[in-house]
């Protein structure tokens, strides 16, 4: 509702303008903060409400005798609760001792266990995303001891800060609270988190949930979460060694959706019956490159598939990309889940091949998928539970499939403890949800994926001790955004600090114009944000989206602002006596090409949708307490990029036959780029200098077991003579060959602030469709002012100048390859030749 429908003028404090329509003076009596959710205690689980609750108790393993004693049965007689064999010995006594209906109502997300063996229930839809969620008909609850857990920002927001250290820090603090709450009795072990599909077109409504749209970006951020989410210790690493099935791992993490996953609803297009068709080059390239790095580097234990299809086969129904390509060729150590209810989405909306329930399952479970998640709120059961005894009994699936399916989830529970308890994570309680330093972690990231797009004339960051009074101007649901900066598969944070509340703390005054989202483009709204603007030492506008634009199930259909934002900013704009400062809230890119070319707007910062401690973090920013350093993880487009390709195309190369100007920085080729990949300023300048490269010149041998590939050469490009080895599938290489060379970052400025400097190749010239340049390595460092930092890496020339070819092959070209350090006028490169020699 409009907000002045919601106060009255009383409501003022004092240092209120009292000129300012209601509306604004509610809003200066906002509190706009959840109190801290985080309650001291020790462990305990009110009503016996937990995870493995028997008898009205909690138990945190499925193995104490006491639990057994209470179901009347003897833990000694159960070889799967003895700890002194290895597990898949014990998972092996415990599938063999179900009946073909025990196991088949346990291939679903809210397992029904076996009573009758001492096997509890176990609920395994759990979702991470940014924080311990309680989406989902799962195990996850707050409430009594655990009213919140620590809201991180989206994980767009989080790539922005292109740090690794953060990510794993931040998947390390999920982990703990998860294990706290589930030795509290009010979660489970397994999470389906993270998103990692890659971000192609900026329309995609669910870009607030991934790390944007450079495969290797997701990539790298998905094997630091993960291993933040899992990684016990060195001795985990030593179990690894010796069976990766074996090693402990503190929760499970899921990286999702495989495969090919990026529209859900746009135009006639939608999830449940889109078909991807996708070129194998690009499914090598890009949408499976994430999950390969995931996987292998981040030893994920868990793989979600997606709705779609894929070039007609729907991808929980795919042999190739589940068993050939996830278990046996990048070696799964853990389980596969359907997104929910993409099995009966098989049948009831996709209508492939016309199958049955029964058929379904069949060719689902075949296929490699071993849980099937069901939506349970709609009435219906998931097929596996459904259909499976009968799949098995029509001679579809043989008893043995099942079996297989089961040892895989339960193999993955006995890793997390689960059966006996993992002792390091024991002591966990409630003091260790939402604590302090969560709550910490939560503003540093919010504050290092804060990007700041536009700073003409210096005009941030504002000076605390000279301006002493701020406008405040924008919807009421970005200036107090209690809800809109926890974005999507967000929990119930353990308290909110808006940008109103963080704000008013840095200026004596603050004066405030909010509307709701049909008022602000009014002449009444209008008026009023003006005369708000006319009236302070500095004006900010806070405007953008929110999950009514972009979400899951809702892609957008333009890049525009919604509602009219862009009149009443110009006008406030126009207002002021001073070029204002536009914070703009989204996950994916805006056309704001009117606020980047208007001199009365003079700085503009991306606040994506930043978590329970956003407005700290906004604060931080804008008064100069945090110098901005993070970079875009997708490319913002001028509107006009949505008239050139449909949402539908999943080719990332151009095609000027039908003209398509491409894809993401690696490939778009048009002139409506507003701001570039990697696009972030700061309040401080920076210079490189290069040391040597210890390989201008690499040579790599080929063998008489390597062969060597053709490479696809521009038109008229092709040298002469040609070489005698095109290209070297890198895939038989034995990658010892590396290009080492040091970057030395000065700050040249007065302030000292944290860079992130990236490192792209970019293939031979005269190579043909091929990317423009492909990050392959960052790092993000801190550097004092009038300070440098040298920064070392390290390139394998196997993996890091490799292109795909149009056969679908990785190759390393032969020619000169260029490095470039950094983006837009900062960037250096050189050359480094390969030569293959035969």
């Amino acid at each position: 509702m409009p907000l002045a429908a919601m106060a009255s003028a009383s409501s003022f404090p004092s240092r209120c303008h009292p000129a300012l329509a209601v509306a604004a003076a509610l809003l200066c009596a906002i509190t706009g903060a959840v109190s801290s959710a985080a309650a001291a205690g020790g462990n305990g689980a009110a009503g016996g409400r937990g995870p493995i609750a028997t008898a009205g108790k909690n138990y945190t393993r499925v193995c104490d005798p006491a639990r057994f004693a209470a179901l009347g049965l003897d833990a000694s007689r159960f070889r799967y609760c003895d700890a002194s064999l290895p597990y898949a010995a014990r998972v092996r006594d415990l599938v063999g001792r179900m009946t073909l209906e025990e196991k088949v109502r346990n291939l679903g997300d809210q397992a029904e266990g076996a009573p009758r063996v001492g096997l509890p229930p176990y609920r395994w839809w759990g979702e991470a995303l940014h924080g311990v969620s309680d989406v989902g008909p799962g195990g996850t609850w707050f409430g009594d001891v655990v009213p919140g857990a620590t809201s991180f920002p989206l994980v767009i927001n989080a790539a922005a800060a292109l740090n690794e250290s953060l990510w794993r820090a931040v998947g390390g603090a999920v982990s703990t609270e998860i294990r706290a709450m589930y030795n509290l009795g009010h979660a489970e072990l397994t999470y389906w988190s993270p998103n990692i599909n890659v971000v192609r077109d900026p329309r995609w409504g669910r870009a607030s949930e991934t790390p944007g749209e450079d495969p290797f970006l997701v990539g790298r951020y998905a094997v630091n979460f993960v291993r933040g989410m899992q990684d016990v210790g060195a001795g985990a690493a030593a179990a690894a060694a010796a069976d990766p099935f074996a090693r402990p791992i503190k929760v499970s993490s899921c990286c999702k959706h495989f495969a090919a996953y990026d529209v859900d609803a746009w135009f006639k297009a939608d999830r449940l019956t889109f078909d991807a068709q996708v070129q194998e080059r690009d499914m090598v390239e890009t949408f499976e490159r994430p999950f390969e790095m995931c996987i292998r580097d981040g030893d994920a234990s868990c793989v979600m598939c997606s709705y779609n299809r894929v070039n007609g086969i729907p991808a929980c129904a795919d042999a190739r990309l589940l068993t050939e390509t996830v278990r046996e060729q990048w070696q799964l150590h853990g389980y596969i889940v359907s997104d929910c209810d993409s099995v009966r989405v098989m049948v009831r909306d996709a209508r492939w091949l016309n199958y049955t329930g029964v058929e379904a399952t069949a060719a689902a479970m075949k296929a490699g998928l071993d849980l099937d998640c069901g939506m349970f709120w709609e009435g219906a059961r998931d097929f596996f539970t459904t259909y499976g005894v009968d799949a098995v009994r029509q001679g579809k699936i043989k008893e043995a499939d099942v079996d297989n399916a089961l040892t895989n989830v339960y193999l993955t529970l006995m890793r997390l403890g689960f059966f006996d308890g993992l002792p390091e994570f024991e002591s966990l309680g409630a003091g260790d949800v939402c604590s302090k330093a969560h709550k910490e972690l939560a503003a540093d990231a919010a504050r290092q994926g804060m990007v700041l797009l536009k700073n003409d004339a210096r005009r941030l960051p504002l000076d605390p001790t000279k301006i002493k009074s701020v406008s405040l101007v924008g919807l009421l649901e970005h200036i107090n955004a209690t809800d809109v900066m926890l974005g999507d598969y967000r929990g119930k944070p353990c308290r909110v600090v808006t940008p109103y509340n963080a704000i008013r703390k840095m200026v004596n005054a603050t004066y405030v114009h909010a509307c709701d989202n049909g008022a602000c483009d009014t002449a009444e709204g209008m008026g009023g944000a003006a005369r708000t603007a006319r009236i302070a030492d500095a004006t900010i506008v806070i405007a953008g989206l929110n999950m009514s634009v972009e979400r899951e199930s809702n892609d957008r259909e333009d890049l525009l602002l919604p509602w009219n934002q862009t009149g009443w900013i110009n006008a406030v704009a126009e207002a002021s006596p001073y070029p204002i400062v536009l914070v703009i809230m989204s996950a994916g890119g805006v056309d704001v090409s009117f606020a980047q070319n208007n001199p009365k707007i003079g700085a503009i910062v991306w606040a994506g949708y930043p978590g329970e401690e956003g407005g700290t973090a906004i604060a931080d920013v804008l008064f100069g307490k945090h110098n901005p350093g993070g970079r875009l993880p997708l490319t913002w487009f001028k509107n006009e990029y949505v008239s050139q390709i449909p949402m539908t195309s999943m080719a990332l190369r151009p095609d000027a036959a039908r003209g398509y100007p491409g894809r993401t920085y690696k490939f778009y080729d048009g002139p409506a780029v507003l701001y570039p990949f990697g696009h972030g300023l700061s309040y401080t300048n920076f210079s490189y200098a290069s040391s040597a490269t210890t390989g201008s010149t690499v040579t790599i041998p080929v063998g008489a077991w390597e062969h060597c590939r053709t490479l696809t050469y521009k038109s008229g490009a092709a040298p002469s003579p040609p070489p005698a080895c095109p290209a070297l599938d890198a895939a038989s290489q034995r990658c010892g060959e590396a290009v080492s060379f040091a970057v030395t970052v000065r700050n040249t400025g007065g302030v000292g602030g944290g860079h992130v400097v990236p490192v792209y190749t970019a293939p031979p010239a005269e190579v043909g469709d091929a990317p423009r340049k492909q990050l392959v390595a960052f790092r993000r460092v801190f550097v004092p002012a009038g300070a440098a930092v040298e920064v070392p890496f390290a390139l394998s020339v196997c993996r890091d100048f490799a292109i795909v070819e149009e056969t679908a092959y990785t190759v390393v070209p032969s020619g000169a390859s260029a490095v470039i350090v950094g983006d837009d006028a900062l960037a250096l490169s050189f050359a480094v030749t390969i030569n293959l020699a035969v």
